[in-house]
Parts: structure tokens; C-alpha cells; sequence
């Protein structure tokens, strides 16, 4: 009788038991949830990156055929939809099927002409969706120059 009480007590856990392990996944999860988010963050630059080069390679395409670059006013919507300005022989498109967002929810930016001479401006305004800072992202990561 004696040893069936001892069995019947040693069954359960004890509330310091519950309370280590309950320690251990709270470390657990502090360790590997800024990793996971970092990974998440990531992907999504870099799918918001092939993104644009996608974009690059269409509007390259429409000015091959419009022999220039839609305006900053026409924007990426001449990629879907033919300007009213453009003759029927200056537009080949769709040049894309629809107009696509980053992977943050935003629109991309577009202007015509870019800063520092370049043909256009095409970017990301990057996970904190203001634009001029550190996290925008460019189809080709830029590089700092000393």
C-alpha cells in the first residue's frame, strides 16, 4: 500500500519543473524570434528587388519602341496602358500585366528624369515606408563610395 501512494505522487510536476521549462522557451523564443524576423525582412528586400528589376527590364522595353522613358506625370501606369500621347506604332505593351507594389505594401517611386543625370529614379521606399533613408531599396544594392 505503501509504494502505490509513493507511485501516485511521483507522477505529476512540480511547479518548478513547469516553471523551468516555461524559463526555457521564453529564452528560446528570445533568440530565435529577432533571427527569424531579420530572415523575414530579407526575403522581402530581396523580392522587392527582383521586383524592380522586372520593372527595369519593361520600361527598357517600352523605350526601346517609344524611343523614351514614360514621364514622371505617365509613371509606371504606360507600362499597363498605352499614354494617350504615344502613337499606336510608338507602344508595344502591356509591357506588364499590372503595376506592382513592394513587398511592404507600397507603391513603388517613379520619376523621369533621376537625380545625378541617370534616365529615370526607380525605388522602394523600403520596410519603414519613408523615402531618403538608409532601408530604401534600389534594384542594384548601392554601393558606398569613399
Amino acid at each position: 500500500m505503501m509504494s502505490t501512494r509513493r507511485r501516485l505522487k511521483s507522477k505529476g510536476f512540480t511547479l518548478i519543473e513547469i516553471m523551468l521549462v516555461v524559463v526555457i522557451i521564453g529564452i528560446l523564443a528570445a533568440v530565435a524570434v529577432p533571427q527569424f524576423a531579420k530572415k523575414t525582412r530579407e526575403a522581402s528586400t530581396e523580392a522587392t528587388r527582383a521586383t524592380l528589376k522586372s520593372i527595369e527590364t519593361s520600361l527598357g522595353m517600352y523605350e526601346m519602341k517609344a524611343t523614351e522613358y514614360p514621364s514622371t506625370e505617365q509613371g509606371l501606369e504606360a507600362l499597363v496602358k498605352k499614354p494617350s500621347d504615344l502613337a499606336d506604332d510608338q507602344w508595344a505593351g502591356p509591357y506588364i500585366k499590372e503595376i506592382p507594389q513592394d513587398n511592404f505594401k507600397q507603391d513603388f517611386v517613379y520619376r523621369q528624369p533621376g537625380e545625378d543625370g541617370k534616365d529615370y529614379d526607380l525605388f522602394s521606399k523600403g520596410p519603414n515606408k519613408q523615402e531618403g533613408d538608409d532601408d530604401d531599396i534600389y534594384a542594384q544594392k548601392k554601393v558606398k563610395r569613399d
